[in-house]
């Protein structure tokens, strides 16, 4: 059964720092791309970093509003994705996704449920 459960969110004051983490289960991890994406109150789900699954040259890419503040980063070993987070803006409040896509088959691709974050004094 294919799982990705997201952990971490939570309420955070403008300034501040979290790390969420997405634990993945029921398929080959290492042959997935991983991206956290997020949702704003009445927006559209937008990427916020993408992370390629080659363990030795991964590349990453971010968005433009998160770039300098947010990194993405994974384990293959414990089949898991990380994304810190820094300099938490009220505007990054949000549910954030974990997002698996094979990297030779766009139909194989997985969401988690999501946590939400809320940085708000």
């Amino acid at each position: 059964q294919v799982q990705l459960v997201e952990s971490g969110g939570g309420l955070v004051q403008p300034g501040g720092s979290l790390r969420l983490s997405c634990s993945v289960s029921g398929f080959t991890f290492t042959a997935y791309d991983t991206s956290w994406y997020r949702q704003r109150p009445g927006k559209e789900r937008d990427l916020v970093a993408r992370m390629s699954s080659d363990s030795t040259d991964s590349t990453t890419n971010y968005a433009d509003s998160v770039k300098g503040r947010f990194t993405i980063s994974r384990n293959n070993a414990k089949k898991t994705v990380y994304l810190q987070m820094h300099s938490l803006k009220p505007e990054d409040t949000a549910v954030y996704y974990c997002f698996a896509r094979h990297i030779s088959d766009d139909a194989l691709s997985y969401w988690g449920k999501g946590t939400l974050v809320t940085v708000s004094s």
